[in-house]
């Protein structure tokens, strides 16, 4: 393999761990909770906190990386979620709440600095490489649950744990090799104070991308969320609509790589809006589908979220002054949990309150709004 190849995979592997330690644990909490006798309740917890401690850790993260260096941020990221990861097989198994901390501390850590390392090892089809990293992060989300459930089934739940941790440590060796990045390296003088770190959140040049990233959670949370309640509704089985909810997970993988060469060849920015408008527009034609056309709509609609989603990140690295690459990607990934959190309980309300379509037809119709927006204001 070329030299770039082993640098992409190296990084790729760090976005897998993030990923896979995320879900292989939460898609396995109700197991956990019959062991311990804890409620639902506490399986909302437990996911939440593994989210909270990203949200607030991915920006410091990236604050200390263009301040200190990147490839040290990523080794002790790896390091924390490891420990954490293997905490659990010492501690009294109640504690997965603080297990799930520090993972998640740990994780927001190596995520951060992973996607910028690829951002600032690959200025040449920054695009690509960002496409194949967030795919295979994104099979981690695929991944995890069935790999979760044998693990537990087969060597119990702590099993898990051991397997997260074995899959950093191999992240972290492979890490160690990694080049030394130029950032950290600064003068005094050239490092970006902690005020004008913390003003990327209100960056102008950014901001819209920022908003992008926002809706565009939002509609990854329906899709993959509330997609299976509207599906239940008008009858189809728990494998019809495993089925459907599948071919939009692939679909929402498999088109990133190809979305990056896309950004490396036109203009970023005009992707990013494609990619918006046909998942807008697909999201709120759902709901009044079934059968084949549902299907298809639902793969067209993945293959417009997961442009967004990767050259978004394209977007805000190519837009971020070299000097805070890591703030302002750690900016970028806060609002990808923001989104994450808030879309699906907003959503959520809708749908409970006016029913699914009109959960639907409303986040598309937002995304419409911020879309028009961002076309008035760049014309």
């Amino acid at each position: 393999m070329s030299h770039r190849t082993i640098l992409l995979a190296t990084l790729a592997l760090s976005g897998f761990v993030t990923s896979f330690g995320a879900h292989v644990v939460a898609t396995n909490l109700p197991t956990y909770a019959e062991t311990v006798g804890a409620g639902a309740f506490t399986i909302g917890l437990l996911i939440a906190v593994y989210d909270f401690a990203e949200l607030f850790a991915k920006p410091a993260a990236g604050i200390v990386a263009d301040r200190r260096g990147m490839k040290p941020v990523l080794l002790i990221g790896l390091a924390v979620f490891i420990v954490g990861s293997l905490l659990f097989l010492i501690i009294n198994p109640r504690l997965l709440l603080l297990v799930r901390f520090v993972q998640g501390l740990g994780a927001a850590a190596l995520s951060t600095v992973s996607i910028s390392l690829v951002a600032r090892y690959f200025e040449t089809d920054r695009g690509r490489a960002l496409g194949v990293y967030n795919a295979t992060k994104g099979s981690g989300y695929v991944i995890a649950p069935a790999a979760g459930g044998f693990l537990a089934n087969r060597y119990g739940f702590a099993a898990i744990f051991t397997v997260s941790a074995s899959m950093a440590l191999a992240a972290l060796l492979a890490s160690v090799f990694l080049p030394n990045d130029s950032v950290g390296q600064l003068e005094d003088d050239e490092e970006p104070s902690l005020r004008a770190s913390l003003l990327i959140f209100r960056d102008p040049r950014l901001m819209p991308t920022y908003a992008v990233i926002v809706i565009n959670m939002f509609l990854v949370g329906i899709l993959f969320g509330f997609l299976p309640v509207y599906m239940h509704g008008i009858g189809y089985s728990a494998m019809q609509s495993g089925t459907v909810v599948s071919a939009a997970t692939a679909a929402y993988l498999l088109i990133q790589p190809v979305a990056g060469v896309l950004a490396d060849r036109y203009a970023m920015r005009a992707t990013v809006l494609l990619g918006l408008l046909v998942a807008a527009l697909s999201i709120m034609a759902i709901t009044f589908t079934s059968g084949w056309l549902l299907f298809v709509i639902v793969i067209v609609a993945g293959i417009g979220i997961g442009t967004v989603w990767t050259n978004s990140d394209a977007l805000v690295s190519a837009s971020a002054s070299p000097s805070q690459l890591g703030a302002s990607i750690g900016a970028a990934q806060s609002f990808k949990e923001f989104g994450d959190m808030v879309g699906p309980l907003l959503v959520g309300a809708m749908t409970q309150f006016y029913g699914v379509r009109a959960g639907f037809v409303s986040c598309g119709a937002v995304a419409l709004v911020l879309l028009g927006i961002l076309v008035r204001k760049g014309s």
